[in-house]
């Protein structure tokens, strides 16, 4: 086992009856790594989180949390993990620093290291200067504060978030997701979002799940790369037939939008653009309008979880790679 290695996760199924609900599930997540782990309603997202924290024990495989097998000593494992639940498990009427002193205990801090502890996750979180306001009077956003603090007071290996920045204004989503991205730098992260952006500007790599399998596992840099246009849309007052378009080089395929306008699609490493204008002005087309069509990350997501799609959208569903990006 690595010791950069924080969470290992080893052809790990989870039955409910006979419903499978996580099928062979294997990946890992490296210190100082932020993973967003997304899978649309039912696919087994909550399951893997639940067997990970060890709140389910897997039907098969296994799981490491810092090196240590969570099944064989549970209670050491679990000292590795901080979680944040999508509801934070907060008692509002303790003070900010009552309630983490609590936390810092249940977590088996030292009784002579708990105010270093409290004050070192306070600072943080940005909650130095609410530490003896009552957590019901807080603001949503400084809950939220709270719920990750709590997670991290006992400085675990492995930090995971469920949902953090649900319900909270764009000022307070901007200052978790930095939060994040600091938690990131010492702990390794396990980020569950269903907001899709959130992935974009917070995680480094991105794992999708569908049906208890795992469909989708990239760098963020790889996945920008792979929403890169690989179609142009052009619109014309004079549209040829789409079979005159088909023949221009390095175009694989036409469809027709109507009024004129059509995608053309091509290869990702080619570029059509300067024969498209070329032959567009060549056949007094009347060309006003090319502009590259790039596929937002709602969109791969959706082409890779829907599984009619699966094998008509073009999308590889295998698509896998390492943390440096190379195919796996």
């Amino acid at each position: 086992m690595r010791n950069d290695i924080y969470v290992s996760v080893n052809q790990v199924s989870c039955y409910y009856g006979a419903h499978c609900a996580v099928d062979n599930l294997s990946f890992e997540v490296k210190r100082g790594e932020v993973l967003g782990f997304l899978g649309p309603n039912g696919a087994g997202k909550s399951t893997t989180m639940a067997m990970i924290t060890g709140n389910l024990a897997p039907s098969a495989g296994q799981i490491l949390v810092n090196g240590i097998d969570i099944l064989d000593k549970p209670k050491e494992a679990k000292a590795n993990i901080g979680f944040l639940p999508e509801q934070p498990p907060l008692y509002r009427d303790l003070t900010v620093d009552e309630y983490l002193r609590f936390c810092a205990k249940l977590n088996r801090v030292g009784k002579a290291k708990i105010n270093t502890a409290v004050d070192a996750a306070k600072q943080r979180c940005g909650l130095t200067e609410v530490g003896k306001r009552l957590i019901d009077n807080l603001s949503k956003g400084y809950q939220q504060r709270v719920g990750i603090a709590q997670a991290i007071v006992h400085s675990p290996a492995v930090v995971i978030l469920d949902e953090p920045t649900v319900g909270l204004d764009p000022i307070q989503i901007r200052e978790i997701r930095r939060l994040v991205r600091e938690l990131g730098g010492e702990h390794s992260v396990i980020l569950s979002t269903h907001i899709l952006p959130e992935i974009q500007v917070t995680c480094d790599r991105v794992q999708i799940i569908n049906k208890g399998k795992l469909v989708l596992s990239d760098t963020v840099a790889g996945i920008e790369q792979y929403m890169g246009a690989s179609s142009l849309v052009i619109a014309l007052k004079n549209a040829p037939v789409v079979t005159a378009l088909e023949s221009i080089p390095l175009v694989n395929a036409v469809a027709s939008l109507g009024d004129g306008r059509f995608r053309l699609v091509y290869e990702p490493e080619s570029d059509p653009a300067e024969q498209i204008v070329q032959t567009a002005v060549n056949n007094n087309w009347g060309l006003h309008e090319i502009f590259p069509e790039k596929r937002s990350l709602e969109q791969i997501f959706v082409d890779i979880t829907t599984s009619e799609a699966d094998n008509k959208s073009g999308v590889n569903v295998e698509h896998s790679r390492d943390t440096e990006g190379a195919v796996a």
